[in-house]
């Protein structure tokens, strides 16, 4: 999943390809919970948790971009933005993934899996936001 307008170096960093595989991930993880959470209650609502499965695709699929806009920014007040939406978006992503753990699912445990990924992106991040 490169994008079209991703600079030669890109694909290199660290970073990037951590987010690629959250992107992954989140996606496969997403996936496998939809089934057990598309079960209406017995009261016949639908299972709040639902919503989250598709939030951690959606946030983690906005990773990569915005790791792309920040590096190809040109002045630091619009870097820090990109920057800031990116911390955001990781602190959103992790959050999310605790919400889906108290689900009633059996893949729940395969979110421990996605915020042992994440924790790696963050210490990632901290590292490449110092090199910009």
């Amino acid at each position: 999943m490169i994008l079209p307008t991703v600079p030669p170096h890109l694909p290199h960093l660290p970073i990037y390809r951590k987010a690629l595989e959250i992107v992954s991930l989140s996606r496969s993880i997403s996936s496998y919970l939809h089934y057990d959470l598309c079960e209406l209650e017995p009261d016949g609502s639908e299972n709040a948790h639902i919503y989250f499965s598709g939030d951690i695709v959606q946030q983690s699929v906005s990773l990569a971009p915005e790791i792309v806009k920040a590096e190809q920014e040109v002045y630091p007040e619009q870097k820090h933005k990109h920057l800031a939406a990116l911390s955001k978006l990781t602190h959103n992503l992790y959050a999310n993934c605790i919400r889906l753990e108290r689900s009633k699912s059996n893949g729940r445990d395969y979110l421990k899996i996605l915020r042992k990924e994440l924790h790696a992106f963050k210490r990632l991040q901290r590292a490449w936001m110092l090199s910009l």
